[in-house]
């Protein structure tokens, strides 16, 4: 089992080549509370963050650190690419309880490598747009999960930019390409609805590219524009001024990219599920360190809360969410309708909750959700409904009516939000058993920890978060 990559104090994944195996046999019961949350916690940084910011310090002018990045299989699986492609990257110990901050060294990139690619998307998109920066050959591959996922606008962009590229026609992974230490550049017409992850690795390169960048998205949609903003703010403190004569369109001029130090924000996506716990299970929980202001659509949470009734507050540099006697207390909410396009990394969480409400919820503008690690919507709707809920897939969304809920296993699908929209959902329903709990890996391997400290089964220490 991976909690941490400080389990085994003789084992860093950073340290070679090897990216730390995730598997915890058996299923893992939910626990259930009986008694209102009074918790605050800290949560490591924010994985979009880090890996965009692992990218970019890869392609900067000189050396670059990292404080507070998070430590999961994701920035894992990115470090070791990064190293596969030529760039020194080292851990600088701080005393941080979630691992030490990162040093990056630029390097002259180097094909003749593979990459795996996990089931991070940050990585399967980000990364061959670098890679094409490379002299030589590089291969993608990852788990079969990825296999599934939608990569043919990434290939397609780097066929329309010179770079060769081999997928067999498949337009998923496995793929390869054949780098030629530079890029053209120029202009570049994609179709991005299925994932803005596409425009943010273009972007990521972009300035690189010996005339740069001109992006156009052509498509009818486009996902988590947060996503975007927040890919712009990074290269913009870095002196990449990215400009947008209209939407849709981003202009990146060919330069360098500055090498700064950067302090990484807490995860807020993370902090999701535990924020969610505060309306279930009621009382209050705290995450510190909420920033004031933020690219992440995590921060989305202090506006979508209060829907289903919670009152939420900031009080010195820290976000508070109090649910009342939340539904384990006998307080019922009502269902709500709510278009997250800009936010769908926060659905499983909100349809956690909506499936405990007392009236009926319609959640739409997450259709793109079906590309993600796993087809997000009918494995929210497969396995809520299998615990006796009623969940309906729309052509964008889900439509949630109240239900009794009873015990069961939950699937995780591989998928870590899968995971946590479970453990929601069996704060009040006794015997949900989550199946892959090992999920939560991919993004905050500390996950089980961290719930029991929330409900007060344990305490938080460097043990309990098996850093020692």
């Amino acid at each position: 089992m991976f909690v941490s990559k400080y389990s085994n104090p003789e084992f860093s994944p950073y340290d070679d080549e090897t990216v730390p195996d995730t598997t915890m046999p058996g299923n893992w019961p939910a626990p259930t509370v009986t008694h209102a949350l009074s918790a605050s916690l800290s949560l490591p940084g924010s994985k979009s963050l880090t890996n965009r910011e692992l990218v970019l310090a890869a392609l900067a002018d000189g050396p670059s650190r990292l404080h507070s990045p998070l430590h999961s299989r994701d920035s894992a699986l990115m470090i070791q690419a990064l190293r596969a492609l030529g760039v020194g990257i080292t851990e600088i110990p701080t005393g941080n309880a979630f691992g030490p901050d990162l040093h990056v060294t630029p390097g002259e990139l180097e094909g003749g490598t593979s990459i795996d690619c996990g089931l991070a998307g940050t990585v399967m998109r980000f990364l061959p747009p670098v890679a094409a920066l490379a002299l030589g050959p590089v291969a993608f591959d990852g788990d079969e999960a990825a296999l599934r996922r939608p990569m043919r606008t990434t290939i397609d962009s780097l066929r329309a930019l010179g770079v060769d590229v081999s997928d067999d026609g498949r337009g998923t992974l496995p793929f390869s390409l054949y780098g030629m230490g530079t890029v053209a550049g120029g202009d570049v017409s994609i179709d991005a609805s299925a994932s803005s992850q596409f425009v943010s690795g273009l972007l990521l390169a972009a300035a690189r590219f010996e005339k740069g960048l001109t992006l156009r998205h052509t498509g009818d949609k486009l996902p988590s524009m947060p996503h975007i903003e927040m890919t712009v703010a990074c290269l913009a403190a870095r002196g990449v001024t990215v400009e947008s004569p209209e939407p849709g369109v981003w202009v990146v001029p060919a330069g360098p990219i500055r090498a700064i130090d950067v302090a990484l924000e807490p995860d807020l996506s993370n902090a999701a599920p535990f924020l969610a716990a505060a309306i279930v299970a009621g009382g209050a929980v705290t995450i510190e360190g909420w920033p004031e202001s933020t690219t992440q659509v995590g921060a989305d949470l202090e506006q979508l809360l209060p829907l289903f009734g919670a009152t939420v507050t900031r009080k010195d540099g820290a976000l508070i969410v109090d649910g009342g006697i939340g539904v384990v207390g006998g307080q019922r909410y009502p269902g709500i309708e709510l278009d997250l396009s800009t936010g769908g990394e926060l659905a499983p969480a909100i349809v956690a909750i909506a499936a405990l409400a007392s009236s009926a919820s319609t959640i739409t503008g997450i259709g793109h959700l079906r590309g993600h690690e796993t087809d997000r919507l009918a494995a929210l709707r497969t396995e809520i409904n299998a615990l006796g809920g009623s969940v309906t897939e729309l052509d964008d969304g889900l439509h949630i009516e109240p239900a009794e809920l009873h015990g069961g296993v939950w699937h995780s699908y591989e998928d870590h939000r899968m995971s946590t929209a479970g453990a929601i959902i069996g704060l009040a329903i006794e015997g949900v058993e989550i199946e892959g709990i090992e999920s939560t890996a991919k993004t905050l391997p500390q996950f089980p920890e961290l719930w029991r400290t929330l409900i007060g089964d344990a305490p938080l220490t460097a043990d309990t978060l098996g850093l020692l």
